[in-house]
């Protein structure tokens, strides 16, 4: 029994409300889940299909509503009904919590939000990124940052109480966890043996960088070995990059969605963060834990996961990201004193039940009566 139901209560029930666009933040929704349920919490999961495909949300003893990521009426329909009787409301991302705020409209549900990433867009759509935030930021009451800039950036945007969230992930999969599979047969389906492996991972567009990565990749192709560029992930710059890559006959390829991220890592000399698409990068957390050295872009969420235990070069130089790799795939020593220090900075982060505790004590606060005087 938990301590959200007491004298035989009703136990505690949360709808938990996802976009199903970054891995991260589902990645996090499973692993809540499944400390919340183990605690007694009724968990409900609105998320797209093809998100709780991905990540089982009922393996984790979740209940599963399906909801596009539309905000259209249809949608915000589906997500108000699922939250009829919630006692609490938390959703992740921007524009899950977005329509969460229209889903909840006359309803005193108290809504928590955490932000993962600080959604990025040009012209007119950052205009209405912009009053989305404060939107949001306005009407939840707690809103979680995954990082300090994150918590900043709600309080600048009016939100009543941000704080930085505690984020727990599952520790990766190792390649010697899959006899069937070790690390030199990946290299070679990959078609690495005796060149290095380089290794990026996420959604093929803008914010991550992928440009700085191909104009980077010019400077390894004269490098003898030509080391190998392997990016794991989908997206709509899928055509332009490999177009690019094509015409200027770049040592990287494209392995669209893969279900062996961990394996594929595992397997690689450097693992590659281009961009600033992420603020707690998933990547960067996997490449610490298995002790791949971490090259990428300095921002402040990567500096606030990382420390120390990467090679960190400005934003969008190209130059002093291939230097980066270039010195480090000359430097076994280098390599190996970022796996000691990533594994000690990834001792560091709070695990899965530190998440879970922070999580249900802000729903304390919200749902459990005030004692009386």
């Amino acid at each position: 029994m938990s301590s959200h139901s007491p004298h035989g209560q009703s136990p505690l029930r949360t709808v938990q409300v996802l976009g199903g666009g970054n891995a991260a933040s589902s990645a996090h929704v499973r692993s809540l889940a499944a400390g919340l349920v183990a605690r007694g919490v009724r968990v409900t999961v609105c998320a797209p299909a093809e998100s709780a495909h991905a990540h089982d949300f009922t393996g984790a003893g979740a209940d599963h509503v399906p909801v596009p990521r539309s905000s259209d009426p249809t949608s915000v329909a589906a997500l108000r009904a699922a939250c009829t009787d919630a006692d609490l409301v938390h959703a992740h991302g921007l524009h899950a919590s977005f329509r969460a705020v229209l889903a909840l409209s006359g309803r005193s549900t108290p809504l928590v939000v955490t932000w993962h990433n600080r959604a990025h867009a040009e012209g007119a759509r950052a205009h209405l990124l912009r009053l989305l935030e404060r939107r949001v930021a306005r009407t939840a009451a707690v809103v979680l940052g995954t990082t300090s800039d994150l918590v900043d950036r709600a309080r600048r945007t009016g939100a009543r109480d941000a704080r930085l969230a505690a984020v727990g992930l599952p520790g990766p999969r190792t390649a010697e966890e899959d006899p069937e599979r070790p690390r030199a047969k990946v290299r070679a389906e990959l078609g690495a043996i005796g060149r290095p492996l380089l290794m990026a991972v996420g959604s093929l567009d803008r914010p991550r960088g992928y440009d700085v990565l191909l104009d980077a990749a010019r400077v390894w192709g004269r490098l003898d070995p030509v080391p190998l560029v392997v990016v794991a992930g989908e997206g709509p710059l899928r055509a332009e990059l490999q177009r690019r890559i094509e015409d200027e006959a770049l040592p990287v390829r494209l392995l669209g969605r893969r279900d062996d991220v961990s394996e594929l890592l595992a397997a690689a000399d450097l693992a590659l963060l281009p961009g600033v698409g992420e603020s707690r990068s998933v990547l960067a957390q996997e490449a610490l834990h298995a002790r791949v050295p971490l090259v990428a872009a300095l921002t402040g969420g990567v500096r606030e996961l990382v420390g120390d235990a990467a090679e960190l070069v400005p934003p969008g130089d190209a130059d002093a990201f291939a230097d980066a790799v270039v010195r480090l795939l000359a430097a076994p020593g280098r390599c190996e004193l970022l796996r000691e220090s990533g594994i000690r900075q990834a001792a560091t982060w709070p695990s899965e039940d530190e998440t879970v505790a922070q999580i249900l004590s802000v729903y304390d606060e919200l749902t459990q009566p005030l004692p009386m005087i």
